[in-house]
């Protein structure tokens, strides 16, 4: 595990250095494989900062799905539809410059830089499943901060009830001319479940900046809900009132609710959910697809630490 860095400084509209502009984030690598903590502005240089990287390892028992695997086999809809695209058009996503509007029902509204969005947070690594709706499973090491950190500094009023996601749309990406759901893509949440300790908005994977094909820069991660929940690429966090619109439940609502947990007993209208396929430990490539079948687990193993969020309510109703 390389130590992360806190990014502080100078934003990326004011580094004069094209060339070091575009090396911002090899030069963070570097950095992190250094063991170092520091500041990247116009002029690129470390310094140390005290305290050890907090680590959450409640799950660390449970065999990490190969990198490869992970960066390589995975949903993007903005780059393509099969599981290969995200990684083959990858480079088509424009990731700097990068910033995030803030808006809605909140006292401290804006556009934010992604170096505004990194400055006061500590990365953190967790492990955490992440369960796809079509019965197959990662185990991640992610690297991010709590989401709730990032929400409390934009102060959400008294009418915040839920946040709202967009991802970016941008119509140089290959997926974009489909039309199997419609752009932007959107995803919500209720303001506790936003604010749950659980809930990360991870910056990297595997100790490394996240990889465009994963949600580059910022994306985030849920992990007692099926994985399309956890949208890539932020552009834009509004705060409502009214629960929002959500795009697969948009596109399928006999089939994806606004609350996607993870509930083995409630079947997809075309599947069951009861079992799924763990893409962990020296499975890669094509044997990912032949991995044996596991019992899928309530709120995906997190139901201890998140079912008081559904106290009363029923769970087949609100799926």
């Amino acid at each position: 595990m390389k130590d992360w860095m806190r990014v502080a400084g100078i934003k990326s509209s004011e580094i004069t250095d094209e060339q070091l502009f575009r090396q911002r984030r090899t030069i963070i690598q570097a950095s992190m494989a250094a063991g170092m903590t520091g500041f990247i502005g116009s002029q690129a240089y470390a310094k140390e900062l005290p305290g050890p990287i907090k680590k959450w390892d409640s799950n660390a028992t449970d065999a990490l799905t190969n990198e490869e695997t992970a960066t390589t086999y995975n949903n993007f809809y903005e780059l393509g539809t099969d599981k290969g695209d995200p990684v083959k058009h990858a480079d088509k996503l424009v990731t700097e410059p990068w910033s995030v509007v803030v808006d809605g029902e909140c006292n401290a509204p804006g556009k934010f830089t992604f170096e505004d969005i990194l400055k006061p947070h500590a990365i953190e690594e967790r492990i955490y499943r992440l369960r796809c709706v079509e019965a197959w499973s990662m185990v991640i090491p992610w690297n991010g901060f709590p989401l709730a950190d990032l929400l409390k500094r934009f102060q959400p009023n008294g009418n915040a009830k839920y946040v709202a996601f967009e991802t970016i749309n941008d119509d140089n990406l290959p997926g974009m001319s489909s039309r199997v759901l419609d752009w932007p893509y959107r995803e919500g949440l209720r303001l506790d479940e936003a604010m749950h300790p659980l809930t990360l908005m991870a910056v990297g994977m595997y100790g490394n900046v996240i990889p465009n094909q994963n949600g580059a820069p910022m994306r985030l991660v849920v992990p007692w809900k099926y994985g399309y929940k956890s949208i890539k690429s932020i552009v834009r966090i509004t705060f409502t009132e009214k629960q929002p619109a959500t795009s697969w439940n948009m596109s399928a609502p006999h089939e994806y609710g606004f609350y996607s947990n993870v509930n083995p007993d409630v079947s997809h209208p075309r599947w069951s959910q009861a079992k799924e396929r763990r893409l962990a430990g020296d499975i890669s490539g094509l044997a990912a697809l032949f991995a044996k079948k596991i019992d899928s687990q309530f709120m995906n193993g997190y139901g201890e630490e998140v079912a008081e969020l559904y106290a009363d309510m029923d769970l087949t109703k609100f799926f």
